[in-house]
């Protein structure tokens, strides 16, 4: 029979996971989960599968169909590169933190686990920042785009995103920052980086994507209204420009809404915790952790979605019409 992990006695019956059981003073895996064990494993798991299928179809459009391979597309490519092994990933071995409180191996499963996801998050966070640049030169420079953002400039910007992103995962391991005990200074060394880390990781690429979706939306009201003062005055060029500036303004907001939505509150809690003298209940981490994790489950329905050619290719993928024949050439839009 395998012995159980055991968890600290110190612990008190209150705040012993579901899916734990006290045993003597001694708490144990349990082998008969209860209700919120169970529906906690089934919730993850399926936050798990929408992410991984909701990515591997944009992965599979842009890579299949000829039409999509260009530069933009290419960075929503990375995009969803980057969630796909979130929910791959991170996932799956957050989901057993989560449930066993990292009691299995504490030490290289915690550190390991904190590798993947600060990479991985950070490299998505870093490709929507890309994505953002390219959407600034598109709408604010639509004659100049095309030689600024080619394939080239593309693949250096995919290169930068992924290597600061795993120097910024890596290196924090090394340093022992993650997931360790501290003693003496340590303290001070772990405040300093896990505050380096959020500045380069969240903060610097947030203040830059809302920069540059600020003066995307204002160059966008500029053009609508230059359109509106150089057209006929007619109701129905009044509604075309209102829906025009509407749709604008709701994409934008959904964005950057959804992105602050779930990334704001952990990075929160992470700076101004050391400033605080309680601790940070475990269950009110790992729930704004799985908030910053469900960013890449949205990322397709955001960023891919609100294309008709994710649309049509999504059907024609689901349906699987594109094993009936060549149609990688085939017109989605």
């Amino acid at each position: 029979m395998e012995a159980q992990p055991t968890v600290n006695r110190t612990y008190s019956v209150n705040n012993i996971h579901p899916c734990y059981d006290s045993i003597n003073t001694t708490y144990i895996f349990t082998s008969k989960p209860s209700v919120i064990c169970v529906l906690l494993y089934i919730f993850l798991g399926s936050l798990s599968v929408v992410t991984m299928c909701g990515n591997l179809l944009v992965i599979i459009s842009i890579i299949y169909f000829k039409q999509l391979h260009i530069p933009t597309n290419y960075l929503i490519l990375s995009l969803a590169v980057a969630d796909l092994l979130v929910g791959v990933l991170v996932f799956p071995s957050s989901m057993a933190l989560t449930v066993t409180s990292c009691w299995y191996h504490e030490a290289l499963f915690c550190k390991v686990r904190g590798s993947f996801d600060v990479t991985l998050s950070t490299a998505s966070i870093l490709n929507l920042c890309c994505i953002s640049v390219d959407r600034y030169y598109a709408v604010c420079q639509p004659l100049t785009y095309k030689s600024k953002i080619n394939h080239s400039v593309v693949v250096i910007m995919i290169l930068m995103s992924w290597g600061i992103a795993a120097l910024i995962g890596v290196g924090i391991i090394i340093a022992g920052f993650n997931q360790g005990k501290c003693e003496g200074s340590c303290l001070t060394d772990a405040l300093i980086s896990t505050t380096l880390a959020c500045i380069f990781s969240f903060y610097m690429p947030v203040i830059i994507m809302l920069c540059i979706y600020l003066k995307i939306l204002l160059v966008a009201q500029r053009q609508a209204n230059r359109i509106q003062s150089t057209i006929c005055q007619s109701t129905k060029s009044e509604a075309t420009v209102s829906k025009m500036e509407r749709k604008a303004t709701k994409t934008l907001a959904t964005v950057m809404g959804v992105f602050l939505l779930c990334w704001t509150p952990y990075f929160l809690c992470i700076v101004f915790q050391p400033l605080t003298y309680s601790v940070t209940p475990v269950a009110v981490i790992e729930t704004l952790n799985w908030l910053t994790l469900s960013n890449s489950m949205l990322n397709p329905f955001i960023y891919a979605f609100f294309y008709s050619w994710f649309r049509s290719a999504s059907r024609m993928i689901i349906s699987g019409k594109i094993f009936q024949g060549n149609l990688a050439n085939s017109k989605l839009l």
